[in-house]
C-alpha cells in the first residue's frame, strides 16, 4: 500500500523540517552538515528522515522559504570552541589545529610571556617547581617583576633561592635556549592548562538554568530528564536556588541582609518555604522581622514572575558575596565550599 503524500505544512515538526532540508541539499552537502552535529542529533534526524515519506513540492518550497526567511532575519550567530575545531580539522593537520586552538583557549596574550602573565602564580609555581632551576631562572627573567616575585614566593624556599642565584649569575640568554623554553612551555604547560580550564558543560547549563524563570526551568529540566536523565540530575545538583540559602549560617545571612534591598527580600520570601523565611526572620531584630512580616502581608497576591525575579536577585547577591569570600555556603554533603 502506497504511503500518502504529506501536503499539510502545519503538520511538520522541527525535526521533520530539518530532515527535509537535509534531503533536499543532497548527500554531499548533508554529510557536511551532519559532521557538525552531535551523535544524538544525528540519530534523531536520521530516524526522522527514514520515516518522512513523500512530501509535496509546495510543502518543500514553504520549508525552504521559512528557512531562508529566518536566516536572513537573524541578527546573531553562535560559534564555540568545538565547532571551530571541527572546521579547522577539515582544512589542516591536527598539529596545526592544536596550536591554533591552544592560542584561542589559553590565557589571553600575543606572546608566550604575555600569556604567562595571565596565569595564576600558584598554578605556574606548581609547574615550575618540577623544572631545572636554570629553566625557572630563564622564565622568571622574562615575566613581569611583580609576577616573578609572587611565583618565587610560592616555590619551596631552598628551590627559590637556587633560582635567584642562577638569575644573578645569568648572562644574556641564547636565542636557541629561549626558543626551547618557549616550546616546552607551550607544548607541556599552556596546552594542558587550556584543556584543564575548559568549563564543564553541566556547570555552564546549571548557571543558565538558574537565570530562567521557574516555569521555563521546570519545563526544560522535565524535558531533559526524558531524553537524558543523567545530565538532568547533574545540572539539578549544580544549580543554586533560593531554597539553598538554608545552607548559610547566621553570619552569612546577616552579611547578606546588609547587602540586599529589603523590599525585594519581602517579595522573594513571599514565595519561599517556611524554613527559608524563618532563617531570615531569626537573623533580624525582632522589630525588623515584625516589619518584614507586615510588609509581606500588605502585599497581597504577588505575580510568580515577580517572586522569581526577586529570588534570583537574592541568589546572585549571595553568589557575589561567596565569590569574594565574604560568606561560605555548605554543600549538600556537609562540606564547605565557595559558590562562584
Amino acid at each position: 500500500m502506497a504511503r500518502r503524500i504529506r501536503e499539510d505544512y502545519s503538520t511538520l515538526n522541527g525535526s521533520e523540517k530539518a530532515a527535509l532540508l537535509l534531503i533536499a541539499l543532497g548527500e554531499d552537502h548533508a554529510s557536511k552538515v551532519f559532521s557538525l552535529m552531535e551523535d544524538e542529533e544525528i540519530r534523531e534526524i536520521s530516524q526522522t528522515m527514514a520515516n518522512l515519506g513523500t512530501v509535496s513540492a509546495p510543502v518543500v518550497e514553504k520549508v525552504f522559504g521559512e528557512f531562508t526567511g529566518q536566516l536572513s532575519g537573524s541578527s546573531t550567530l553562535v560559534g564555540n570552541y568545538e565547532s571551530t575545531e571541527r572546521l579547522l580539522m577539515k582544512i589542516m593537520d591536527k598539529e596545526k589545529v592544536d596550536a591554533i586552538m591552544e592560542d584561542i583557549r589559553g590565557p589571553a596574550g600575543r606572546t608566550m610571556w604575555d600569556k604567562l602573565g595571565n596565569v595564576n602564580e600558584q598554578v605556574l609555581a606548581n609547574y615550575l617547581k618540577n623544572e631545572y632551576p636554570q629553566t625557572v631562572a630563564v622564565v622568571m627573567s622574562k615575566v613581569k617583576p611583580e609576577q616573578a616575585a609572587r611565583v618565587l614566593s610560592s616555590l619551596p624556599e631552598p628551590f627559590a633561592l637556587e633560582v635567584v642565584m642562577r638569575m644573578l649569575r645569568m648572562e644574556a640568554v641564547q636565542k636557541e635556549v629561549l626558543e626551547d623554553v618557549e616550546k616546552t612551555l607551550r607544548n607541556e604547560f599552556m596546552t594542558n592548562l587550556a584543556r584543564a580550564s575548559r568549563r564543564d558543560s553541566h556547570e555552564m547549563m546549571a548557571e543558565i538554568f538558574n537565570c530562567l524563570d521557574r516555569n521555563m526551568e521546570t519545563r526544560f529540566l522535565s524535558s531533559l530528564e526524558e531524553r537524558n536523565r543523567e545530565s538532568a540530575e547533574k545540572i539539578r545538583a549544580l544549580m543554586f536556588t533560593f531554597e539553598d540559602l538554608i545552607k548559610l549560617d547566621s553570619g552569612g545571612i546577616q552579611t547578606l541582609l546588609r547587602t540586599i534591598e529589603k523590599d525585594r527580600l519581602a517579595t522573594a520570601l513571599k514565595g519561599g518555604s517556611e524554613s527559608v523565611r524563618n532563617l531570615f526572620f531569626e537573623n533580624m531584630s525582632e522589630r525588623a522581622a515584625k516589619i518584614m512580616r507586615e510588609d509581606m502581608q500588605a502585599m497581597g497576591p504577588v505575580r510568580l514572575r515577580e517572586v522569581d525575579e526577586a529570588q534570583l536577585y537574592i541568589v546572585q547577591a549571595a553568589k557575589d558575596l561567596a565569590s569574594k569570600g565574604e560568606i561560605v555556603i555548605a554543600d549538600s554533603k556537609g562540606e564547605d565550599e565557595l559558590v562562584y
